[in-house]
C-alpha cells in the first residue's frame, strides 16, 4: 500500500465524510479502537502468563499469537464493514444520479401531456383524452418516486437541507388540511383538528416540516376505511410541541412495527388495500424531525388505527426538551 494511502487511511474525518457515516461507525476508528482493545488484552495477558508460566519465552510466544489472531479477526471484520461502507455509498451515488438524470425527461414528458391534453395542437377524442390523463397521472406517480429517492439520498449522504426558522406549527397544520381535505371527503373521511391556544412557535425547516406531516396525513386518509376519522392535535410540551395524528384506519401488524420506519417497508396488510407507494415516506419523515431536533413514535392496533406522535423544538437551542 503507498504511503499517501496509507496517510488517507489514517485520516478519519475524510473517510467518515467518504461514506457518509457518523466518526463512531466509521469502519477506520473502529479499526483503531479495536487496536487499543487488542493492546490492552496483549498486557492482561503477558501479566495473566507472567503467574503461570516460569519461562519468559513461552509467555512471549502466548501473547505474541494472541495479539495476531486478534489483529487477524479484525482486520478481516473492518475490511468487510468497508466494503459494506463502500457498497452503500456507491447505492446512494447511484440512487442520486439515476433520480437527476430522470428528472428532466419527465419534465418533458410532463409538458408534452399537458399540451396535447389542451387541445391546442388538435381536438383530442375523448378515449384518446382518457389515456393521456392516465399518462399524466402515472407520470406525477415517477415524479413523486423520484423525489422520494432523491430526499433518501441526501439523507443517507448527510445532505438533507434543514433551513432552520420560526413558525406556527397550527398554521402548517391548518395549510396541508385544507389542501388534503378534498381528498378526504372524496374517501369519506373526516378530519378532525384540535390545538392549544397560544401556543409557541416550533424552530425547524418549514419546507421538510411541511412535507412530514403532509406524508403522516396522506397515509392516514389513504389507509382509513370509508367513514372513518382522522384526529389530529397539537399540545405544548416542555421544551417544544408535541404533534399527534390518529386515525381508524387499517392499523399496522404487531409483526410489522419493528420495521415501519425502514426504507421500502410496506406492511402486508397495507399492500391489501393500497398498492400504490415506495415504502420510504415514513424514512423520509423520520429523518427530518430526528434532524430537526425532535422524535418521533408510534402505536398501533391492526383493523383498529394507529397514532402517529412527534416533537419538534419550540425554539433554537430546545431540542429534545433541553434548555
Amino acid at each position: 500500500m503507498p504511503f499517501q494511502e496509507i496517510i488517507d487511511q489514517l485520516n478519519f474525518p475524510a473517510q467518515c465524510k467518504k461514506y457518509g457515516l457518523p466518526l463512531r461507525n466509521c469502519p477506520q476508528f473502529l479499526f483503531l479502537i479495536m487496536g487499543g482493545a487488542i493492546g490492552v488484552t496483549a498486557l492482561v495477558t503477558y501479566n495473566l502468563g507472567t503467574r503461570y508460566f516460569v519461562d519468559p519465552n513461552t509467555v512471549a510466544l502466548i501473547v505474541m499469537f494472541l495479539t495476531v489472531l486478534l489483529f487477524t479477526i479484525s482486520f478481516s471484520i473492518i475490511r468487510s464493514l468497508e466494503r459494506i461502507a463502500e457498497a452503500n455509498r456507491m447505492k446512494s451515488e447511484f440512487i442520486s444520479i439515476v433520480s437527476h438524470q430522470l428528472r428532466s425527461p419527465l419534465s418533458n414528458l410532463k409538458w408534452s401531456t399537458e399540451l396535447l391534453s389542451s387541445g391546442r395542437l388538435g381536438e383530442i377524442p375523448r378515449k384518446q383524452g382518457e389515456y393521456l390523463q392516465i399518462i399524466e397521472e402515472n407520470i406525477i406517480r415517477m415524479g413523486e418516486l423520484v423525489s422520494d429517492l432523491l430526499m433518501v439520498s441526501r439523507i443517507e449522504q448527510g445532505k438533507l437541507p434543514l433551513e432552520k426558522t420560526t413558525f406556527s406549527l397550527v398554521d402548517v397544520a391548518e395549510q396541508i388540511i385544507n389542501k388534503i381535505k378534498p381528498f378526504a371527503q372524496a374517501s369519506n373521511v373526516e378530519i378532525i383538528f384540535e390545538a392549544q391556544p397560544n401556543l409557541k412557535p416550533v424552530f425547524a425547516d418549514l419546507s421538510q416540516t411541511k412535507s412530514a406531516i403532509e406524508n403522516l396525513l396522506d397515509n392516514a386518509v389513504r389507509y382509513t376505511k370509508a367513514r372513518g376519522q382522522v384526529k389530529i392535535k397539537i399540545e405544548q410540551r416542555r421544551g417544544g410541541l408535541l404533534f399527534m395524528i390518529k386515525d381508524s384506519g387499517v392499523g399496522i401488524p404487531t409483526n410489522d412495527q419493528k420495521h415501519i420506519f425502514q426504507k421500502f417497508f410496506r406492511s402486508a396488510n397495507v399492500l391489501k388495500h393500497q398498492t400504490q407507494g415506495s415504502g420510504l415516506g415514513l424514512y423520509i419523515v423520520k429523518s427530518i424531525i430526528e434532524k430537526s431536533g425532535g422524535r418521533i413514535w408510534f402505536n398501533s392496533r391492526e383493523g383498529e388505527g394507529t397514532t402517529f406522535w412527534f416533537t419538534l423544538p419550540a425554539e433554537k437551542g430546545e431540542a429534545n426538551g433541553r434548555k
